[in-house]
């Protein structure tokens, strides 16, 4: 924790933001070095009163409880897909509807997280979506027939979608000399959550008698826990009207236009591409492996290893992008790693099988690269919540017809020489695309104008 507290981002080295030094003016008066006074977190407070160190702790525990709920909804249901499918009497087309699910609830009602966060405040709107996601989980094993079934999991992907986009906002306000740290802390959680999910959900549902219905539904009591810290942080007074406030006094309510910003639609475009190889992977790595002579069991140990990558790299990528004045290099180092995993499913995909895994698990750490660059092409939380808010949400819309492509490439030409060329030429906009976005530059020098 020392570390992360001496960290100090290139974004905020170089903003005329008045926050940071706020913040470090009262750490050096205090002598407390946990604490800041982010000055849209301090409504009802003398100015320069600081923020108590049990309260950023707190922030920091109910960030990471949400982190690990932001994917068990998805990937547990992945897990018990065909028994829910059997049980439920879904077709097959359903069935791969609710694979699609995902990321069109994150594009749509993501877009409604930062005029809610603007009108209730952040916190309670991250708490609001804990509640939601526990809700969904609870009902929709017991809610009789595929529709309700449907929409119940549209609820948790709606607590989730409006989660995903404030927590690089949260970061940005509590955190805005550890943008770095905290998204890796973040993102390292959000990942142990999505492997933890996949790789328990079969276990947990056998030693609860093997029916399906408690293995997807008890996942709500890690949203139940997540809704605590969240709920205690939002009992104290002031907070949406520090969110309304930083968002007039920092103009990102009403003065930014994040179509105009070609940085924004570079983070989008990039964070779009990302997500198109990450569900490709999620989707067809293991079939790769298979068709490749490789058993089930070692083809789902490789996707795993490939999904475990994430763990330890979400915490060190984003510390290092943060020390970066630019973060191309990265993006490039991640896209080889991409290109040379790809190049070896198609020469040698089980002779080579475990390198292959690990180079595309490198490579999906764009996710966490992702995040961490919203944090620092916007000055104020507000600023970063609209950002994130468009970045994803476009983002998300551009990942959909990915892994249904390369489903019906693979269909058509009964190999996979021609899905993984996709997937290979996606990866050079995906790079290209990445280093615009990695310019050290804010979106509000761009959309304003």
């Amino acid at each position: 924790m020392g570390d992360m507290v001496s960290e100090e981002t290139e974004e905020t080295r170089t903003s005329t933001s008045t926050t940071l030094p706020a913040a470090r003016g009262a750490r050096a008066a205090t002598g407390d070095p946990m604490r800041t006074t982010d000055t849209s977190l301090s409504a009802g407070r003398p100015p320069g009163a600081p923020t108590r160190a049990w309260r950023t702790r707190l922030v920091v525990v109910g960030i990471v409880l949400a982190a690990l709920n932001l994917r068990p909804a998805i990937t547990s249901l992945g897990a018990l897909l065909e028994e829910v499918r059997v049980d439920l009497g879904m077709s097959g087309s359903v069935a791969g509807l609710l694979t699609s699910v995902p990321p069109l609830c994150f594009a749509v009602f993501g877009l409604a997280a930062p005029r809610l966060a603007r009108r209730f405040g952040p916190g309670a709107v991250v708490c609001a979506g804990m509640a939601a996601i526990g809700a969904g989980l609870l009902i929709r094993p017991w809610a009789g027939g595929t529709a309700g079934f449907l929409a119940a999991s549209a609820l948790a992907l709606m607590g989730i979608a409006v989660s995903n986009v404030l927590m690089p906002a949260i970061v940005k306000r509590w955190f805005p000399d550890r943008v770095g740290s905290m998204t890796g802390l973040y993102s390292m959680a959000l990942a142990l959550g999505t492997a933890t999910a996949a790789a328990a959900t079969v276990p947990v549902t056998e030693a609860l008698g093997g029916d399906w219905r408690l293995g997807l539904a008890v996942w709500a009591a890690l949203a139940a826990a997540a809704v605590l810290p969240w709920l205690a942080l939002t009992r104290e007074r002031g907070e949406a009207t520090a969110a309304r406030t930083e968002a007039a006094t920092g103009g990102a309510a009403g003065g930014l236009r994040m179509t105009r910003s070609r940085t924004a639609w570079a983070l989008a475009v990039f964070f779009g591409l990302q997500a198109t190889a990450a569900y490709i992977t999620m989707g067809w790595m293991a079939q790769i492996f298979r068709d490749a002579g490789v058993s089930a069991g070692t083809a789902g140990l490789l996707l795993a290893v490939t999904m475990a990558m994430g763990v330890p790299l979400a915490f060190v990528i984003p510390r290092v992008a943060t020390r970066l004045p630019h973060q191309g290099p990265i993006v490039i180092a991640l896209g080889l790693c991409g290109l040379v995993g790809y190049a070896g499913l198609y020469v040698a995909p089980a002779g080579g099988a475990w390198a292959w895994a690990l180079l595309l698990g490198v490579s999906n750490c764009a996710f966490p690269l992702a995040l961490t660059m919203v944090g620092m092409r916007a000055r104020t939380g507000a600023g970063v919540a609209q950002l994130s808010a468009f970045a994803q949400s476009t983002g998300y819309l551009i990942s959909i017809p990915g892994p249904l492509l390369v489903g019906v490439l693979y269909q058509h030409s009964g190999g996979w020489g021609l899905p993984l060329a996709l997937m290979a030429a996606l990866m050079v906009p995906q790079m290209a695309v990445g280093v615009l976005a990695g310019r050290d530059r804010t979106v509000e020098d761009e959309a304003t104008r």
